[in-house]
């Protein structure tokens, strides 16, 4: 029988090793489609969701344009903004379909996923690979496997992710936590 201390090192060296693996190189030029984009638009669902909105919010306490898909406040996109998209399998119809129409609209594509063939890497500009375990996957990804049940290990480093890419924005953009608090909500 594992024991909790167990179980959360074995899920902390999962999501150590998988987000190891995730390309610098990929990560930098989300960066750069970030500090170049008008306005963001972040899309995902279910848990992948969670994460980037999430993401969504932390941006906005950076000052950068961002809104999650499907609230009401959510403008239109267009030339000059960025689509960033989580999928972990990058089959998601629902999300394929937003992409779809967003780049129809001239809206540059970043995704988050863990197949970089699948339909919506294909069509992306930018496609940042997060090789975690998730019985959606196809292919390589198929075979991994995890302690974690479904997609978490994905969800997680997904929303361990984009609280690194805000860390490097801060950098680039010389902010603090301070700047940002003043950002945050005051009616809670």
């Amino acid at each position: 029988m594992n024991t909790l201390k167990k179980t959360l090192a074995e899920m902390q060296a999962e999501i150590r090793d998988c987000l190891d693996a995730v390309s610098d190189q990929a990560v930098e030029q989300a960066v750069e489609d970030i500090l170049s984009a008008g306005k963001i638009v972040l899309a995902a669902a279910g848990r992948s969701g969670a994460a980037l909105r999430a993401g969504a919010i932390r941006l906005r306490h950076l000052g950068i344009d961002a809104y999650f898909m499907g609230e009401t406040s959510t403008p239109p996109v267009g030339p000059g903004d960025l689509l960033i998209v989580g999928s972990g399998s990058g089959r998601t119809q629902s999300v394929l379909a937003q992409a779809r129409k967003a780049q129809q609209a001239g809206t540059r594509l970043l995704l988050i996923t863990i197949d970089p063939a699948s339909p919506l890497a294909e069509s992306a500009d930018t496609v940042v690979v997060i090789p975690a375990s998730s019985p959606k996957a196809e292919g390589p990804a198929q075979a991994k496997t995890s302690i974690q049940p479904m997609a978490s290990l994905f969800e997680q480093c997904l929303f361990l992710l984009m609280d690194a890419l805000v860390i490097l924005l801060m950098n680039r953009l010389g902010a603090t936590s301070e700047d940002m608090f003043k950002r945050h909500a005051n009616l809670e």
